[in-house]
């Protein structure tokens, strides 16, 4: 037996540590959180201070049990990682394995072989506020979640869809609306269109000068008549104005910033960055990932100076002290950077390697010298007009950190300004051509992951270890998609001048495509004005925030834990009786009008394959009419007159031409659009709309997966029973899925299996099904006695018991069953 047990979070970082440990030490892993509230239950008693219930996890029983037998003994050193998150962990390992209150505790912010050393000789106990703020988060996040569910599944109506997946969050919910607030934003922006000027003039030894009027017009004739107006005009330099500027590096990297950056540069997402981040924290390869300080420690510049003094020269050299903005950063600790500024190349795979890179050349950017910077700004005048052109452009006269580093931006604008021909005042210009071209306002960017960690940090709302599992949880949930969107075409107008005669053209422009961004659905969008209209301060952003610095008082000792929880339960329990005993719901269903023809009532709805339009009611004499809308529609925002042009419009299944003696329909199924052709079914590229697919484009895309043509499962077939079915092919073969279940279908091909086939596989499933059961208790239908690959067994919902071998499984009665099953 060891004399010291040291226990971790990860096996990673126990592989690494042990390593820097000498032979009386053991590193062992807790594998994350050992203990929590249960479940399906939840395990806050309200009447007694809010007393937490916590049970071990059922997947780390067996861990637990090992490292209670390596702790007897021994001296155990709790090494979690140092944060509320770790400290907490710690907590819970002393609580379950028994450690006295003696129990050692030591923390480090890096893996490196000092920084375990000097934490072995200045261990402390565990700091109980930073348990009891991880305590406060968890209970709170878990009353807000726990009693706010039940009633979006009594109040929230989805036509269908499984409501039992909705769940309510005190920083997720408050991230919906911050994506549904910016596509509402975006849905009511009006695009305004003004005409932008842009000359080229040639100057000596045929360079060009770029020159642009420093405001929009507003009108086509105001544009019109500017460039009328150049015609005749001699253009010459008026004045040249060269200001000496610098730029400051970026301070290094803080989690945010680190997960912003790598989005930009990476295209990491959220959850990605932090799982690479992870690997190089406990590889001993970087610095703790989750912290909210841009500081580095002396030892950190000291090193970073001896690296850019060695590399670039000490002209580049100009070490920084960085204070952080945040209130609740802790100065003490430091912004993520290399353990080691000499180590140029670090991590195990790609991906670690390119994130190594990007935090080691943000730190030693961040201790380089100013970039110095010579801009200079042109004025062009034009003799018929009083306006004058502007150009500019700029050379760097010394790179500084430039030549290691520079920072990304969200500005898909943002161009780097060219240096500007050799020029004098008084300089004469010759115009090539001037161009006034119509531009169109933009509504705001849809959010980023990147972005709405930013947003959520500006807001205060959220902490360095909760911004990933937010928004894992809101895409989880379905409140939320990310993903790409191809854009739309328009017009736009032109007016030339070019050898001294003004033309009008006309071209077309691509605008509004997304690239990973992050749209809200029907879903997430009910739910969220739900919310809103009933639980508004829980959805506020500046209770949020106010919640979050009271997290802060509560590790700092300031405030109590229940206290805290308490100012907040009371009302919100109130505001929870309130909703959950009111009339108000929301519905899956928006009324727009009424059909001039038939008078038939319109609404917008969603059902379980998503949205679509109804005409006419249930009540009605006749059924009423479906018409599906394009997957991503938001139901609320669809308005009458767009309704009533995809009801004319043609309508889906859409037979486009012949192709080989056979239709070509253009559908749309469960997964999307798809070209249905002799059988079989070919799959839209993702984003195509299925109205734009003619006969020319439904042959390239069938072309096109017949050489790959795996690429065309899964798809629909006919429903069986009134249940859709679908067929593909997985990691163990060819399937059926239907009602949830997948039905192996080996030695068929999932290609070419037609709908009487699937047919006949899904009754011979379930006759052999059939046979297996021994007995079914109608009173009840949960209950079966069945025959399985180990004897006969009880299946109560989604247990299986084993029957003893002493009793006849022909012979149970429900009450045996019942019985057995409680005995379990």
């Amino acid at each position: 037996m060891s004399k010291n047990l040291v226990i971790v979070e990860s096996p990673a970082k126990a592989k690494t540590i042990e390593g820097y440990l000498g032979k009386d030490f053991i590193v062992k892993s807790s594998f994350g959180h050992i203990r929590d509230l249960p479940s399906k239950k939840l395990g806050v008693d309200v009447e007694k201070n809010f007393e937490p219930t916590y049970e071990i996890s059922s997947d780390k029983k067996k861990v637990v049990s090992e490292l209670k037998k390596l702790a007897k003994g021994s001296e155990v050193w709790l090494a979690t990682d140092d944060d509320r998150e770790g400290e907490a962990i710690s907590w819970h390992l002393k609580e379950a394995l028994g450690l006295g209150d003696d129990t050692k505790r030591i923390v480090f912010r890096e893996i490196t072989k000092s920084a375990i050393g000097k934490a072995i000789q200045n261990p402390r106990g565990i700091d109980i506020d930073l348990v009891n703020a991880q305590q406060a988060r968890r209970v709170l996040d878990r009353l807000v979640g726990f009693e706010l569910s039940p009633v979006l599944w009594k109040k929230i109506r989805l036509g269908g869809a499984d409501r039992t997946n909705l769940s309510a969050g005190r920083v997720q919910s408050v991230a919906v609306r911050i994506i549904v607030e910016r596509e509402r934003e975006i849905d009511a922006h009006q695009a305004d269109s003004t005409y932008k000027v842009v000359a080229l003039f040639e100057v000596e030894k045929g360079k060009i000068l770029k020159a642009e009027l420093p405001k929009n017009f507003e009108s086509e004739e105001e544009a019109k008549k500017f460039l009328e107006d150049c015609k005749a005009a001699a253009f010459t330099i008026n004045s040249l104005e060269t200001k000496p500027s610098k730029r400051k590096p970026a301070p290094p990297f803080t989690t945010s910033t680190l997960q912003q950056e790598a989005s930009r540069k990476l295209s990491f997402s959220v959850a990605q960055t932090m799982q690479v981040a992870q690997r190089l924290y406990e590889s001993g390869k970087i610095t703790y990932m989750r912290t909210d300080s841009t500081n580095l420690s002396q030892d950190a510049i000291a090193s970073a100076s001896a690296q850019i003094t060695s590399a670039y020269g000490d002209e580049f050299l100009q070490t920084r002290v960085y204070k952080t903005k945040s209130d609740s950063a802790q100065e003490a600790h430091e912004a993520i950077r290399p353990t080691d500024f000499g180590v140029l190349d670090a991590g195990a795979d790609r991906n670690q390697k390119r994130l190594y890179d990007l935090i080691w050349k943000r730190a030693i950017a961040s201790q380089m010298s100013d970039a110095q910077i010579e801009r200079t700004t042109a004025k062009v005048g034009i003799s018929t007009r009083d306006e004058e052109l502007n150009a500019t452009g700029e050379v760097i006269k010394f790179e500084g950190f430039l030549k290691v580093y520079l920072e990304s931006t969200d500005d898909e604008d943002e161009e780097n300004k060219d240096m500007l021909p050799p020029l004098s005042v008084g300089q004469e210009l010759a115009l090539q051509t001037m161009r006034s071209t119509e531009r169109f306002s933009r509504p705001p960017a849809r959010y980023t992951e990147a972005s709405l960690v930013k947003k959520l940090e500006e807001l205060g709302i959220g902490r360095p270890s909760t911004y990933a599992p937010t928004i894992s949880t809101v895409i989880k949930r379905n409140y939320v998609v990310k993903e790409d969107r191809p854009g739309q075409t328009r017009e736009y107008k032109e007016y030339l001048l070019e050898g001294g005669d003004v033309k009008e053209n006309h071209g077309t422009e691509t605008y509004g495509s997304e690239k990973a961004k992050l749209f809200p659905t029907n879903v997430g969008m009910i739910v969220n004005d739900y919310l809103v209209a009933n639980f508004d301060k829980v959805l506020d952003y500046k209770f949020t925030a106010k919640v979050e610095d009271e997290f802060d008082d509560v590790a700092e000792g300031k405030l109590s834990w229940q206290n805290m929880i308490d100012s907040f339960y009371q009302e919100f329990h109130e505001k929870v009786d309130k909703a959950a005993g009111s009339d108000a719901a929301a519905g899956n269903s928006f009324e727009l009008g009424e059909h001039p023809k038939s008078g038939k009532k319109i609404f917008a709805k969603i059902g379980k394959f998503g949205p679509y339009l109804q005409i006419g009611e249930s009540t009605d004499e006749d059924k009423p009419e479906f018409v599906s809308l394009k997957k991503g529609t938001l139901i609320n925002t669809v308005t009458f007159e767009e309704a009533m042009e995809i009801i004319k419009g043609p309508k889906l299944p859409l037979e486009v031409g012949i192709f080989e003696d056979h239709a070509l329909v253009v559908n749309e199924g469960r997964y999307g659009p798809y070209v249905l052709h002799n059988g079989k079914y070919y799959n839209l590229p993702k984003g195509e709309d299925p109205f734009t697919v003619n006969k020319e484009r439904a042959i390239e895309i069938i072309e096109e997966k017949r050489k790959d043509p795996e690429s065309a499962l899964p798809r629909d077939m006919a429903d069986y029973k009134g249940e859709p079915v679908i067929v593909g092919k997985g990691r163990f073969g060819p399937y059926i899925k239907y009602k949830g279940k997948y039905i192996n279908i080996k030695g068929e091909d999932p290609l070419t299996i037609d709908d009487e086939g699937v047919v006949a596989k899904l009754e011979e499933h379930f006759a052999a099904e059939a046979k297996k059961t021994i007995k079914t208790f109608p009173e009840n239908e949960t209950v079966q006695v069945l025959n399985g690959r180990y004897g006969p067994y009880i299946k109560i919902g989604k247990r299986n018991v084993k029957i003893p071998k002493d009793m006849k499984p022909e012979e149970l009665t429900l009450e045996d069953c019942l019985k057995l099953g409680e005995g379990k």
